[in-house]
């Protein structure tokens, strides 16, 4: 249940509130329903026999929801994780993606689960788009549960305004697969899911936090082109179900 808004809390407006929305007083309420929904996606995968995947980003915000996450009780030597995107470095390396899940979710009950990582031995993302495309479609598919988070300037992830073959990325009408992207801050090089990719899901949640990522989401649901926010992409498919989780910073 979404909780109230407790007074003095900060409220966006609700005029022309998107109905998939679901606000939060704070990040431990939305954390506990987030964790519960995904949870919830992943058992239905495993009770239909056919195992369950999570696909999930890197950054700072999920983290929480991931430590949350990986003690929650499940079958989680039946559960597929895999990265929506990864920062083309060293996975020991402390930007990389992988190493982020390895240590705040591939832990406590989440321990079993079958990991399957985008880096490969090679030393350019371009050169590498079909192996890390090839190893993650071993994932059962339509993944059970995609989550993305989305950048001040509206890239969910990888997908980044101004990006060399962003365009391509965002055709939904390209065959799924991992593309090589630039990003406007160092480490520059990743490796992202296409958009196809992305909507080959039975869920999608788009996790953001703040005043400042609520107003990033609002000028995303404004008309507009994608290529300039490709968060707008997201919200204009109608396929896969989409959830927004949103709460105002931490406290």
């Amino acid at each position: 249940m979404v909780a109230a808004h407790k007074p003095g809390a900060h409220k966006p407006d609700d005029h022309g509130a998107d109905p998939r929305e679901r606000r939060f007083d704070g990040v431990t309420a939305l954390t506990e329903a987030l964790a519960a929904d995904i949870a919830a996606a992943l058992q239905a995968g495993l009770a239909a026999g056919r195992g369950a995947s999570l696909l999930v980003p890197g950054g700072h915000t999920p983290v929480r929801l991931f430590e949350r996450l990986s003690r929650v009780e499940l079958d989680w030597a039946s559960v597929w994780v895999g990265l929506t995107d990864e920062r083309w470095v060293d996975t020991h390396s402390s930007a990389s993606n992988e190493r982020l899940v390895r240590e705040h979710l591939l832990r406590n009950e989440a321990a079993g689960a079958s990991f399957v990582g985008l880096m490969t031995a090679a030393a350019d993302a371009q050169q590498a788009e079909s192996a890390s495309w090839s190893t993650l479609a071993e994932v059962p598919r339509p993944f059970d549960f995609v989550l993305l988070g989305m950048g001040d300037d509206g890239h969910v992830a990888s997908l980044f305004p101004g990006s060399p073959g962003l365009a391509a990325a965002l055709d939904p009408a390209a065959p799924p697969g991992c593309v090589q992207m630039s990003a406007p801050v160092p480490p520059f090089a990743r490796m992202s899911l296409n958009l196809r990719a992305l909507l080959d899901s039975r869920r999608i949640a788009l996790l953001i936090t703040g005043a400042d990522k609520w107003a990033t989401y609002q000028r995303a649901r404004a008309r507009g082109p994608a290529a300039q926010m490709p968060v707008r992409a997201l919200l204009a498919q109608q396929n896969v179900p989409l959830s927004i989780y949103w709460a105002p910073e931490r406290r």
